[in-house]
């Protein structure tokens, strides 16, 4: 037991000590090269958005804060590997927390998840015309290349690792056989919606750090270990860079972020087998995304009238007069206690 929780602490405080030292000079890099959006936003709809942001902040802000996360993550898992290949015992062999049946999938789909997102911030920041504006044919695209990725993992989890059924709380097992891949993808593509949150400095650091310390406890719970210190790093790493991010940002998280976490989160839920948890511990994803969802369908279907003044829901509150602070301080405290309830949830419906 107490060489387990060693095997989740060290690499996750080794991976928040990376991230900090790294920072100052990622921001450099950052600036140095203005990896900025160059444009402002516009349209009718975004006039009351522009009430409650410094646009002039937003256009000077790097948007690529989520490399810190990774490569915080990457280094950290190399250390441990190397350890125990270089310097084999009986300890870092232990330490080691990447292994074939349960983290090198969420490692690979982290990595090419933040490449996918790298390209895409790229594109806003350096790119010309429509596609450089996020145009919605583009937007599309990037949908589409989540779903190859999911269609990808799903292969993997129905034939290398056996996957045909996803646990029910309280009620066993439902089996779905080949249908897991399709089931993947659309958990998958939901997860990913809720990238909506990176909207305010330091909200969706704190939620996802929420979120991955909780899938760190419900592997934990599983003993599944390996997945535990993967996750705890995550959330490490995730730590180090809402450090730089609580207002005023030094940068953002950027897609390079969001779609490497959401879509190893979706992994994460399949992995410990609590996929039907993972609207619970993620909520405030489930929120946002919805609360978008919800004022398209409102707009189209009662002639363009609004549920919220603002969405993300998040947006809606600003635009009420909420500080931003306290519209992030209010959804970590939100996000926090959905965890606990999540986790506890995993724990009791076994």
């Amino acid at each position: 037991m107490l060489l387990n929780l060693v095997k989740i602490f060290l690499p996750t405080v080794v991976a928040l000590l990376i991230g900090l030292f790294i920072t100052p000079f990622a921001t450099y890099f950052f600036f140095k090269y203005k990896m900025w959006k160059k444009y402002s936003r516009n349209g009718a709809t975004l006039t009351e958005f522009q009430k409650i942001h410094n646009e002039d902040d937003e256009l000077k802000t790097p948007r690529v804060g989520g490399i810190i996360i990774w490569v915080s993550i990457l280094i950290s898992t190399l250390i441990f590997y190397l350890l125990s290949i270089f310097f084999p015992s009986d300890l870092t062999q232990k330490i080691n927390f990447l292994s074939n049946n349960q983290t090198l999938i969420p490692l690979f789909v982290l990595l090419f998840g933040s490449f996918l997102g790298l390209w895409d911030d790229l594109i806003q920041i350096y790119g010309q015309g429509k596609i450089a504006h996020d145009d919605k044919s583009w937007r599309k695209w990037k949908a589409l290349l989540v779903i190859i990725i999911s269609f990808l993992i799903g292969l993997w989890f129905y034939y290398k690792l056996g996957m045909v059924s996803i646990h029910l709380p309280f009620n066993g097992d439902l089996y779905l056989g080949v249908l897991i891949i399709p089931f993947f993808i659309i958990v998958a593509l939901a997860t990913f919606s809720g990238g909506v949150i990176d909207g305010i400095d330091g909200l969706s650091g704190g939620v996802f750090a929420s979120i991955f310390a909780a899938y760190s406890m419900i592997a934990f719970a599983n003993n599944q270990i390996d997945i535990a210190a993967f996750s705890a790093v995550v959330t490490g790493a995730i730590l180090a860079f809402l450090w730089f991010n609580i207002p005023p940002a030094r940068f953002y998280m950027g897609e390079t972020g969001i779609i490497g976490l959401t879509i190893t989160l979706a992994t994460l839920a399949f992995l410990t087998d609590s996929v039907l948890i993972l609207p619970v511990v993620a909520m405030p994803l489930v929120i946002s995304s919805g609360s978008v969802l919800l004022q398209m369908i409102s707009k189209k279907l009662r002639n363009g009238k609004k549920i919220f003044r603002l969405a993300p829901i998040h947006h809606h509150f600003e635009a009420l007069g909420w500080p931003s602070y306290k519209v992030t301080m209010r959804f970590w405290i939100f996000s926090a206690a959905f965890s606990v309830i999540g986790i506890i949830l995993a724990v009791i419906s076994r």
